[in-house]
């Protein structure tokens, strides 16, 4: 059964993440407060109105409760969105995903009982920062505040050499959960699986570990 979802704010990151789920074929309920947002997403979105997320009738009579997951991302107003996520929950929505402007923020969203919180602007900028440390860092994803995933080109270093030569695990604390080859996959592959240069590694460790990692086995020397 298809999926429900709401998106109120249609900023650049709400508009984003509205495009998105109605290309993967979702049901969108699109909501701002400026017409010109919401003509835009007229054509996209499964509906889209102009409404007041802060005004808990208005809420009921576009049925957002009867929606699987509301995404929160109102831009700078801070208020409307700690009284949006207030009245999300209030009317008993099952996941409600809000876009924090700042730690204040996330706080007290968590404190209301925000489903996820996320951070786009932060979170952007530490995968960047990952991704230009090195050519060979493809991506970087947050897992916790101490954990991630990074996405590595193999290159010269390892490119020849089986997970048993590496020992990467020992090493470094890290693991390889997957080899990117080609368009083939390896999941859980063989210790003795002999790795390619042109191989994407899929690593998942403690960022400290995977720092270790980055600096000794994944940048090439100039």
């Amino acid at each position: 059964m298809k999926k429900e979802f709401a998106v109120i704010g249609l900023g650049r990151f709400g508009g984003s993440i509205c495009r998105e789920l109605s290309k993967e074929g979702m049901e969108v309920l699109a909501i701002d407060l400026d017409e010109d947002k919401v003509n835009e997403y007229k054509e996209i979105a499964a509906h889209a109105v102009i409404a007041d997320s802060t005004d808990e009738n208005v809420l009921k009579e576009l049925g957002v409760r009867n929606i699987d997951h509301v995404i929160v991302a109102i831009g700078d107003n801070i208020q409307a969105s700690i009284l949006t996520a207030l009245m999300l929950k209030e009317l008993g929505i099952k996941t409600i995903t809000v876009k924090a402007q700042n730690d204040y923020h996330e706080k007290v969203l968590n404190k209301i009982g925000a489903d996820h919180v996320v951070h786009p602007e932060r979170d952007m900028g530490k995968r960047i920062a990952h991704n230009i440390i090195s050519n060979n860092i493809l991506d970087y994803i947050e897992l916790s505040d101490d954990h991630s995933v990074v996405e590595v080109k193999a290159g010269s270093k390892m490119g020849g050499k089986t997970l048993v030569d590496l020992d990467i695990r020992a090493h470094y604390g890290c693991n390889v959960v997957a080899i990117k080859r080609d368009r083939d996959v390896i999941v859980s592959p063989l210790a003795t699986e002999e790795i390619e240069q042109s191989d994407v590694l899929i690593v998942i460790g403690a960022d400290k570990d995977i720092s270790r990692f980055e600096k000794n086995l994944v940048v090439e020397e100039d």
